[in-house]
Order: C-alpha cells, then structure tokens, then sequence
C-alpha cells in the first residue's frame, strides 16, 4: 500500500460500447471476448490509447465459459494496448461493471495506478452449456480406468437422461425463484400497478429514441457485427401495445411484461478512469469525476420481495457519508431491471412508513422524476448483466458534462440481493 494519506480525484475521461442486442439475435454468434475487445477497441481508438500502458483493467462478465477464466486479460491482449497492462477479473452480477469502476477509481484515487478501463460483458447468446453431475464424474473415473473394459464398465451405469445437457437457470439458489419472479411479488407487496409500470417502459423508450435521433449517442457506441444502435429500442412503442402484452411471470395475476421488463440481452461496454494529471499529460478532458459509492447488500430468502432492493440501503449510507439530500441531484440513472422495482424503490423513498418497515433509518423523499434516466435506460437498451454499469456511467458523465457542471446519482440492483449506488459530479 502508498503510504500517501492524500486522496486523489478520479476523473471519468472516456466511454464506449457496442449496440446492445437481444440474446440470439445479432450477436447470436459471438461470445464474451469478441464483444469486450471490440468494445475496448473502439475506446483506445477513439482517445488514442494504441500501444499505452495502462495501470489496469478490471472487469468480467455474470456468465461466461471455463475458457473464459481470464477473460478480461485475454481481451486486453487482442487489443492494442500495450501488453503489459494488467488486467483482472471482477463480477458481483449486475453490479460487475460499476463495482470494476469503484476497485479502479480506488487504486487510482490511493495513487497505485494512474490510468485504468473499467468494464463487463455478458453473452446470453454463448451461453455455456453442462453436462449432468453423474456423466461428469464418469468421465472424471474414465481418465483413471487402466483398461479399455474399465471404461466400458462405467459408462454402461449411464442413461439416457444423464446425456441430458444443463443450461445455466435464471434463478436465485436461494429461493428457486427467477429475477422476475421475485420482482412479480415486489410489485404485488408494494401495490404497483401494471398502468405504472406500462408508463415508466413507454417512457424510457421514447426518451431514449428521442436521444439517438438527436445524436447523443453518437460518440458513445462502436458498431459491432452489423448493429449500429441497441435493437431492443421501440420507437413506436404506444401504451396500447404494451397493454396487449400478456403476463411473463405469473401468468394468471402478474402486471411483469416482456415490456416492463428488460430481456436476455448480449452487449459490452467500458470506461476510462483516469488521475487528473494523467488526463491532462494526455490531452484529455475531464467529462466528470467520481466521487463517492456504496455497495450494500440484502436479506430476500425469506423476505422475498427484497431481492432488487439493496440500493436503497446504499443511497441512504452514501448521502449520509457525502452530506448530501437525495434531492441534491441534476440527474438521476436508476437500472431499470423491471419496471416495478424502479417504481418500489420511489415509492419506499417517498413513503416514511414503507421506508421504517424495510429497515431504513430516515425517509429520503421524492425526486424530481423529470430529471430520471432522461435519454433512456434498460427497458430500452436492455440489459447485458455485467454491461450495463459502463452504460449508466458514461450516460452520466456526458449529461454532467455537456452541463459543464452538476452532480448525478446512479444507482443499480443486482441479483443475490446486492446493491451498488454512486455519485458523479462536475
């Protein structure tokens, strides 16, 4: 460790990403690594960083092949970075691209590297697939059998349902229940109407339809394998077409839609993290700096409607921490992963008995909701799990600087009952 008690400021300087694409759809054949380095490539182009040493990027993805162990090194070194630059993996499910943020803002803020790229990608698409614990372990024991009758003697205790392949389920272990499942009974627990979540998915799609076609994204997406801009967007979204759609999880009473809910989604994205100094000796302009962030995490197993609620215990220690007052914002990003958690967490913030009866210590009090995910968030883009961190970031380091000044506050739900929350000012 630095000895240095100074701690420095850390400076978002750079963002990219490719379009967004639902699962089996453009990038139905391509896995992790292609997608990471080609949206790292598209940052060391677009700030000159060809043949630079980095002091270290970190990132991962939430579901990725045993050959993809090292994933985020491998990508570096497909890139043309110098190869020197370390590289590590992270992942905390959702949460994976803004926690690899805070590991590089901290190493960046202690003075142990100057420069750093945060990021994460998933590939549903790629989806690894296993085969049965009783197949495994004999092909475990063949590698061990001396004989040729050794081998066949063990792999005529096999059956036909042993061959039976076993895809990665999009559930909690700890309660059998989808992501979607759980967040059906959050909706139901804090009375959150199917009307509400309809409005919120029309209203992210439109904001961020409006923001492509004003340009906004224009320097912040490399195309990838065909695909310009996330193809999950509806620009002709209308409340009658989401009304039409029936119930995805609980299919006789539920208010989740396939258009309240972000799908299985493929995509990439990274940020460039940067010393103020670095970024100066680099010609670079500051966009934003990062300046505070929380993770917390909580009890669902039994309290089932709490799976996607952390952030609001996150919020409430990091504006204490800041001296801040959850009002104190020109911009607010909340991952949309569903609709009605956006709206529970509101709700839970607005409500000082909902906000005693989760635990929290004080109420935080409503938002300004015109100033929420105002080009767009996850319903829109979707969601590549360890992805869309990087995106939340670098929307908000753009708004902040096209302001040239302001403070932005980011919050994410994750599975496993996690939270991460942050705060960006210029």
């Amino acid at each position: 460790m630095n000895n240095t008690t100074t701690i420095r400021k850390v400076a978002i300087v750079g963002y990219n990403r490719i379009p967004f694409a639902r699962a089996n759809t453009a990038y139905a054949d391509v896995g992790n690594q292609q997608m990471m380095t080609a949206a790292l490539n598209g940052l060391i182009d677009k700030y000159n960083l060809k043949g630079k040493l980095l002091g270290e990027v970190a990132g991962g993805a939430v579901i990725k092949h045993t050959y993809d162990s090292n994933l985020i090194r491998e990508c570096v070194m497909k890139t043309s970075l110098d190869p020197a630059t370390p590289a590590c993996d992270l992942q905390q499910a959702c949460d994976t691209g803004i926690e690899s943020a805070i590991y590089i803002a901290n190493k960046i803020a202690l003075g142990q590297i100057e420069s750093g790229i945060a990021g994460g990608v998933d590939s549903i698409s790629d989806m690894p697939i296993a085969v049965s614990e009783k197949l495994r372990k004999i092909l475990l024991d063949t590698r061990k059998a001396k004989s040729l009758g050794e081998k066949i003697k063990l792999f005529l205790k096999l059956r036909p349902k042993d061959f039976t392949p076993l895809v990665p389920r999009n559930e909690e272990s700890q309660t059998g229940l989808s992501m979607g499942g759980h967040t059906e009974i959050t909706a139901k627990y804090y009375k959150i109407s199917r009307q509400d979540q309809d409005d919120l998915a029309l209203k992210s799609h439109l904001n961020m339809a409006k923001a492509y076609d004003e340009g906004f994204f224009n320097d912040m997406i490399t195309p990838f394998n065909g695909l310009d801009k996330d193809n999950n967007l509806r620009k002709d979204s209308t409340p009658e077409k989401l009304a039409k759609l029936n119930p995805a999880f609980d299919k006789v009473n539920g208010t989740l839609t396939a258009g309240n809910s972000t799908p299985l989604t493929d995509g990439a994205s990274c940020i460039l993290l940067a010393s103020e100094e670095w970024a100066t000796a680099q010609e670079l302009p500051v966009l934003a700096y990062i300046t505070f962030a929380e993770v917390a995490a909580i009890e669902y197993a039994k309290n089932q409607q709490n799976l996607l609620l952390a952030p609001l215990f996150a919020a409430s220690r990091m504006l204490d921490k800041a001296g801040f007052n959850l009002q104190d914002f020109d911009y607010y990003e909340i991952h949309e992963a569903f609709a009605a958690q956006v709206l529970a967490t509101l709700k839970i913030w607005e409500s000082p008995e909902l906000s005693v009866q989760l635990g929290l210590t004080k109420t935080l009090g409503a938002i300004d909701r015109e100033k929420l995910n105002v080009k767009g968030s996850s319903l829109a883009a979707a969601h590549p799990f360890a992805a869309t961190g990087g995106r939340i970031i670098g929307v908000m380091a753009k708004l902040l600087n096209e302001k040239d000044s302001g403070r932005g506050f980011i919050s994410i739900c994750a599975a496993g009952g996690q939270g991460v929350t942050m705060i960006i000012e210029k």
